[in-house]
């Protein structure tokens, strides 16, 4: 019996340099991806919000429309992952694209083997996240639901990001025992955690602001230093 194929993933990227995407286009189709590229912002985010991708890696540095322009708008049509690659690498513009909604950010120049491990790391959680059973999770005024991944806190939705989604869902599994950052990393991210690596912390400090904005106690995620996070329900 010939076993099922399996369906590539399919990546859009949206980059303007000629050279960069045309390597990228060669390497990620030598892994068994499909690849199409976009060299215009407006182009790209009419693409991106299509729903025929499964996730896209994005520059900012783009004609028509920048990179966290698109990013802005996409959240507000479409969950689908977003890596951030551009040659901004200092910790500003990564903070503003994982604020965004990103789901990670990788400054170039950049080796294709780290960014191959970015993607499989994404792509892993996202085909995770979509076998999970459909499940609704609630604690105090918080609410989770799957597979829609959204959560709302008495009866606001809070606009979380796929990343930010999965923190949570991960913090309220746990509740008000401290997680390791190790441990979010690879159960939030997929990854391991860097030295110097800051997503999770922002993503953590995105969620805070989110369930502040909503009307949540500020200490509802804590920071346990030199340990970890922890989701405090007592006042939800």
């Amino acid at each position: 019996m010939n076993a099922v194929a399996q369906i590539p993933s399919r990546l859009l990227v949206i980059e303007d340099d000629a050279v960069l995407s045309a390597h990228l286009h060669d390497f990620l189709s030598e892994r068994r991806y499909q690849v199409t590229l976009c060299a215009d912002g407006t182009l790209g985010l009419a693409a991106a919000s299509s729903g025929d991708f499964d996730l896209v890696l994005l520059d900012i540095l783009l004609p028509g429309l920048n990179g966290l322009e698109l990013l802005g708008q996409l959240r507000h049509r479409s969950p689908v992952p977003v890596i951030v690659v551009s040659a901004l690498g200092d910790e500003q513009a990564r903070i503003q694209g994982l604020i965004g909604g990103a789901d990670d950010y990788l400054p170039k120049p950049f080796s294709m083997a780290e960014l191959a491990v970015r993607v499989e790391a994404v792509l892993r959680r996202v085909s995770m996240e979509r076998h999970r059973m459909v499940s609704s999770n609630s604690v105090g005024g918080l609410v989770l639901e799957e597979p829609s991944e959204t959560a709302c806190y008495r009866q606001r939705d809070l606009g979380l990001t796929t990343t930010e989604f999965r923190l949570l869902q991960v913090l309220l599994e746990h509740h008000d025992q401290v997680l390791s950052k190790p441990f979010l990393y690879q159960t939030v991210l997929y990854r391991g955690c860097g030295r110097h690596d800051r997503s999770l912390d922002l993503h953590v400090s995105h969620l805070r602001r989110k369930l502040r904005d909503a009307g949540a106690p500020e200490s509802s995620v804590r920071t346990v230093w030199g340990q970890g996070y922890t989701l405090i329900t007592e006042h939800l």
